[in-house]
């Protein structure tokens, strides 16, 4: 403790810096500029996952500059380091895609690998794309040092014949394109308009998900780290982040005193709230897992189920991040959880104050149309549904903010790639009513869980069947996704889960109301098909994707690494 009554910041750098012992070590960083003053500061890291590789993350070397300057302005020493990123959209429809969900675990290893070795007194991680917030978060919780992780911002939206248009209409015009409703020119006016800069995807698509979970997790700073990427006040928000991880090192708050089961809920309701993408079911369970909480797959539909669908944004609804930041953001929306007693006011933001007291200065924007007041909800429930049955014994995770369809009974179309439905789908071989079966796409089966968004894509980009198809997957769901669209099922078929017993024409039922999904075959009759059934060999023998397959939890847990 100092003489201030504050923790003393250097605490855990001091090993490494402190004394005459450690010459080697301050020889090594002289020799790339630190003078002697700046070694014996407060050690802030600083995890940068830039990189040229997509818009998401492009500008982060411009927002670690200004973190770098508030850093060095409350009298720290910031020291940048990179991380992995993959870029969701880029892969998507690819082999490249299975490596984005493990791309999580390695973001997570490899920050918290570097702090380690490197006895950081605090940490920012700054991140723009769908894994990189995850991961960090689940670095920081590990690492429990003082910490905070900071959104590098939504992109500026797309225009196009006088509309806003994010990447989600490029890939459903993907699926008009091949259906003949446009022409090669309609689609190359799309690609063209749909992302004018730098930022990620601008729906309630996962990034923005993530990034406004983690205002309401309390691990990024409300109202600094939501700023759209293109804003001239984004380096200012940076800059005051900079400032901040200060002031967090000087009073010891640390991720353990931030992520608490309450916080984690407060989470939960915001996604729910929102319409966010189902990833953040796998997410949330994965930092839950990272802090040692309690936290089942079930206890999103329960608080999903009293939690009001309140915020208007793409994929399911009209608006796009800028417009909700515009609106009044989170610090708004919390303030209509926290007076509809939804949320714990009494949770700790890493800027110091609750969320009571952050949601106080909430200003909304006078005729704003994003986030819907309480007696105004669009819908009175959240927008993600757990399901299971005989097809998801351990759940499934559904989406229902976009669409209204809430029982559905089809045939099976069952393939075991993702690229074999999207051929069927492209060649007009998918038909009104029918569930389309994705499986062997799970976290071993693929490995890597793939997204489903070019197939969704299609699907939402045919009118015939946008609103009479289903489809149901092992694998994931890109928070563009929009339609009655069942993923994680669990237990995967890789693992001899049920969704590997169906076969095509089954029919296959989308009870949402009673929360079931099944396939109409007696018990005896799967049984009997399972007992037939070959665990399929590794799709890789060596490397990366192999350690993922032997250590890999079920989609149930958050497909965690063990």
């Amino acid at each position: 403790m100092s003489s201030n009554g504050t923790h003393n910041p250097k605490k855990y750098s001091i090993p490494l810096t402190e004394g005459p012992n450690r010459a080697a070590a301050r020889s090594y960083f002289r020799g790339i500029g630190f003078t002697k003053e700046d070694l014996h500061k407060p050690i802030i890291g600083i995890a940068n996952t830039w990189t040229e590789i997509g818009p998401c993350n492009f500008h982060l070397r411009q927002i670690a500059e200004a973190v770098k300057q508030g850093i060095r302005e409350a009298g720290g020493t910031p020291m940048e380091f990179n991380t992995i990123t993959i870029s969701d959209g880029i892969t998507m429809g690819t082999e490249g895609m299975k490596a984005s969900l493990v791309s999580r675990e390695v973001i997570a290893d490899s920050v918290e690998l570097v702090a380690r070795g490197n006895l950081f007194d605090g940490l920012v991680a700054i991140a723009g794309c769908d894994k990189n917030m995850p991961g960090t978060v689940m670095a920081l919780a590990r690492l429990d040092i003082p910490s905070l992780m900071l959104y590098g911002g939504s992109i500026k939206p797309g225009h196009l014949n006088g509309k806003d248009i994010t990447i989600q209409d490029v890939f459903e015009a993907i699926g008009s394109h091949a259906a003949g409703r446009i022409d090669d020119a309609g689609l190359e006016a799309v690609e063209a308009a749909a992302c004018p800069g730098a930022g990620a995807c601008g729906g309630q698509f996962t990034a923005n998900t993530m990034a406004m979970a983690c205002e309401f997790l309390g691990i990024s700073p409300i109202g600094l780290s939501g700023v759209p990427a293109f804003l001239p006040e984004k380096l200012a928000a940076s800059r005051e982040a900079g400032r901040l991880v200060m002031e967090l090192a000087k009073n010891d708050l640390r991720p353990s005193k931030i992520i608490t089961p309450r916080a984690i809920e407060n989470a939960i309701a915001s996604v729910a709230a929102s319409g966010g993408s189902t990833n953040a079911v796998l997410h949330f369970l994965a930092i839950a897992h990272e802090m040692g909480i309690p936290l089942s797959i079930d206890d999103f539909d329960r608080i999903s189920s009293k939690t009001p669908l309140l915020c208007d944004l793409k994929p399911g609804g009209n608006y796009v991040a800028a417009d909700y930041h515009a609106a009044g953001g989170s610090r708004l929306l919390a303030k209509r959880l926290i007076e509809a007693g939804l949320i714990d006011g009494s949770a700790i933001n890493v800027t110091g104050k609750t969320l009571n007291e952050e949601s106080a200065d909430a200003t909304e924007t006078a005729g704003q149309q994003v986030i819907h007041a309480l007696n105004d909800a669009i819908k009175p429930t959240g927008g993600l549904v757990i399901l299971k049955g005989n097809l998801a014994p351990e759940g499934c995770v559904i989406k229902v903010a976009g669409h209204k369809r809430l029982d559905h009974r089809g045939p099976a179309r069952v393939f075991d790639t993702e690229q074999d439905a999207f051929h069927a789908v492209e060649s007009s071989q998918i038909k009104p009513n029918d569930v389309i079966v994705i499986r062997y796409e799970g976290p071993k089966g693929g490995p890597g869980m793939r997204e489903m968004l070019q197939v969704t894509a299609a699907v939402a980009g045919i009118p015939e069947l946008s609103d009479t198809v289903a489809l149901l997957t092992d694998g994931r769901f890109s928070g563009a996704t929009r339609g009655l669209m069942a993923g994680h099922v669990a237990p995967e078929a890789a693992d001899g889960g049920p969704i590997a017993a169906v076969r095509e024409g089954d029919i296959i039922h989308f009870d949402i109301p009673n929360r079931k999904l099944s396939v109409e075959v007696a018990d005896n009759e799967l049984a009997a098909r399972m007992k037939t059934w070959q665990k399929p060999a590794p799709k890789f023998n060596r490397g990366v994707f192999r350690k993922y397959i032997n250590t890999v939890s079920s989609a149930s847990q958050g497909a965690v690494t063990q």
